[in-house]
Formats: structure tokens, sequence, C-alpha cells
């Protein structure tokens, strides 16, 4: 059981508690140079699982080298901008070459660099807004910013989200199905009653910072306006079975710690509004999916699909919502995502849609969840999303 503190707004990281859980800030002035929990599972990840760490460690050690001989951030941003991206696309040829349904080559590699960057002599000298700036533009760019092309010609276009994995402090082994179907389904065009589709992916961190700092916006907002693509989707690990979730909730309330130990104070009975930036997040207390959702719903595979209109408020406890009038009144405490940031991505990218979009088809998939790492369960999730998505396509 983990101990909360509630949250002021702009508040400094006030406390590191007993049990290594961090206080969420919304403050800039961190100390960049210190690593974070996240990178200082490195070492037992290594031990552990020395042949995940070690799979893009050319990279790394390639990156760690020319830090080592920069002086000055313009030449610490060429370096961050080559290899943030060189990563990303040597994790995808790498995954696709051992066909082992393994994303954790990628985040382990990801953190290696963080941790190299955040040592190297030449970022120690900089501003802490130029070290941010560098920091944040290795996170989009390994997260696959930089690689959405959709150049195969196909009728329609599809941006798909994943998530790292998480909890590590449970299963440092973690895989997360979401991000093995990102990378499984990348540059993939999928085909249904003569409608094709391509699909492009990004990998989102599992860290509430990230969320309140605006990436969810800056990464989904250029394709939304612009119109530019046919459908976004975005996966979490979730249930026993695949949720679509219908009803995502403006609140976090999920009293569970994100990839940096931190918790933000929401609870159940506490459940609180998110930031964007320096203020709070403003959108009514639901939103609604608009997924082709008969269609989708006949994607073949060992598991069901659900269409999942659970959610819970203060005033009405947990239930199955019918319709979003019925809710919009109501304070939201989780919605049919839950409390947590699988909701959170869903809501945010609606929320976009609503005001950009109104007619393109947004939501979230929940996939079965897994303990560890498990490829044939990885294989199957992969191969029944695939037919999801591919049932949704025609409906396009």
């Amino acid at each position: 059981m983990f101990t909360t503190l509630r949250i002021k707004k702009n508040s400094l990281l006030v406390a590191t508690l007993s049990f290594g859980i961090s206080v969420l800030s919304h403050a800039q002035d961190v100390n960049n140079t210190a690593l974070t929990v996240e990178e200082l599972r490195i070492d037992k990840a290594q031990q552990l699982m020395p042949t995940v760490t070690s799979r893009l460690t050319t990279r790394v050690e390639k990156f760690s080298s020319q830090l080592s001989k920069a002086n000055n951030y313009t030449v610490l941003t060429q370096l961050t901008m080559r290899h943030a991206k060189a990563l990303w696309l040597e994790a995808k040829t790498s995954f696709r070459q051992l066909n082992d349904f393994d994303d954790r080559p990628l985040y382990w590699a990801r953190l290696q660099m963080s941790k190299a960057l955040r040592s190297s002599k030449a970022f120690a000298q900089l501003f802490a807004n130029q070290q941010q700036k560098l920091l944040w533009t290795l996170e989009l760019q390994s997260r696959g910013q930089m690689d959405i092309k959709f150049d195969k010609k196909a009728d329609k276009k599809i941006l798909l989200t994943g998530f790292d994995p998480f909890f590590l402090d449970r299963h440092i082994d973690q895989s997360n199905p979401s991000g093995v179907v990102a990378l499984s389904l990348d540059d993939l065009v999928v085909s249904m009653e003569g409608q094709t589709a391509e699909i492009e992916v990004l990998i989102i961190p599992v860290r509430f910072r990230d969320f309140d700092q605006g990436m969810i916006e800056e990464l989904l907002s250029p394709y939304i306006q612009d119109k530019s693509v046919d459908m976004v989707l975005t996966v979490s690990m979730g249930r026993e079975n695949f949720d679509l979730e219908r009803y995502p909730a403006l609140r976090r309330s999920a009293n569970a710690p994100d990839n940096i130990n931190v918790l933000t104070g929401a609870t159940k009975t506490n459940p609180l509004v998110p930031m964007l930036k320096s203020s709070t997040l403003l959108g009514p207390e639901f939103v609604e999916f608009s997924l082709p959702i008969m269609a989708m719903k006949k994607g073949e595979g060992k598991y069901i699909v659900n269409d999942n209109r659970n959610v819970s408020t203060l005033s009405g406890g947990a239930f199955n919502a019918q319709a979003l009038a019925d809710i919009t009144k109501q304070t939201s405490v989780s919605g049919s995502g839950g409390g947590y940031l699988s909701n959170e991505i869903s809501y945010r990218s609606i929320l976009l849609r609503n005001k950009f979009n109104s007619s393109l088809p947004v939501g979230h998939i929940h996939t079965p969840k897994i303990s560890a790492f498990d490829k044939q369960a990885l294989s199957d999730i992969v191969k029944q999303t695939k037919s999801i998505i591919t049932q949704g396509v025609a409906a396009l």
C-alpha cells in the first residue's frame, strides 16, 4: 500500500517517502543531472536480463562515446536528435528480424541513453531549460515521432499508440502488449473489403509528468488538427480480455505509481483533474469514443472483445452507463478505461478529436494483461489486435 499526498499546483518536489514513492511536481526547477527511478533500475535489469538490455547496446555506446566529446548545446542537440531517431529505427529492425515479440530492448536502451545524457559533462553545464529540451527531444524521437510517414499509398491512415512496460518494481522483466502491438503493426498495410489502411505508431511513457507537460497533445495534435489521419487508436494493457473503452473520464483516481514511482494523490474518493502544461486540463467529466464498434467487435482470436461502458462517479458509484448524457453532469472517478494513464490518453485524444475533427474515429483498446513476458500470449494478442483493426477498416 502506498502513502499519498495531495499535490498543490506548481508545488516543488516535496518529499520522497519510505517506499521510494515521490510526490508529483509540476515545477520545472529540478535537478536534471540526477538519475531517475527508471534509470536507477538499469543495473538490476542488466543483471537479470542481459540479452534484453544489451540488444541495442551498439547504439547506446555510440551515443555515449560521442557525448563525451561534445562541448556545447548545439552539438548535444544534433547528437540527441540523430541517435534518438536511430534508436527507434534500429529497435524496429531488431524486433522484426528476431520476431520474438519483445518490446523491452527499446525501453531499456532508451533509459541507458537518457542516463548517458544526464551524466555527460557538457549536459551538466547547460541551463535547466536546455537540459529539459534535450531530454524531451530524446523521448519524443526515440518513440517514433519523426518516423510517421504514411508513404504506402493506402486508402486510409491509422495512427496507433502503445505504452512502455510498467509496474517494474513488481516484475523487472515486464513487457507491455501495447508496445508489442505498436512495434508489430508499424508500417503495416491492412485490408478489408477492398479498403486498405496503413498503420503508423508511437510509444508513450508511463509517467504522469509527461502527460502533464503536454506530450500527448504535442504528438497527436498535428494529425488530428490537420485531418491527415482517418483513425486514431490508443492501446494499453488492461484486463482479462479486449475492452474497447467507450467512456473515458477526465479525472485521475488510480492509487498507483507511475514508472518513476510518482503518486498524484488521486484516489477513488478524491479524483483529481490532471494538468496541461501550467493549467488544469479543461474538458467535460466524460467523453465518448467514436470507433466503428460493431465492426471491431468481430476481431477474431482467443479473447472476447467487449464494448466496455463501465464507469464510476462520486455520486453514483460504479455502474454501466448507457449514454453519455447520463453521466456528463456527474463528477467522474474513473472512465471505462479506469483512472490511470490508459484512461487519460484516451480522454486527451478524444478531447482533441472533439476540438479539431469531430468526425474522426478515435478510441482506446485495452489488450489482455500478461505478467512479465509471455511470447505466446503476446503473439495471440498482436494477431487479434490486427484482426480488430482490420475489421474496423471497412467501416472507415
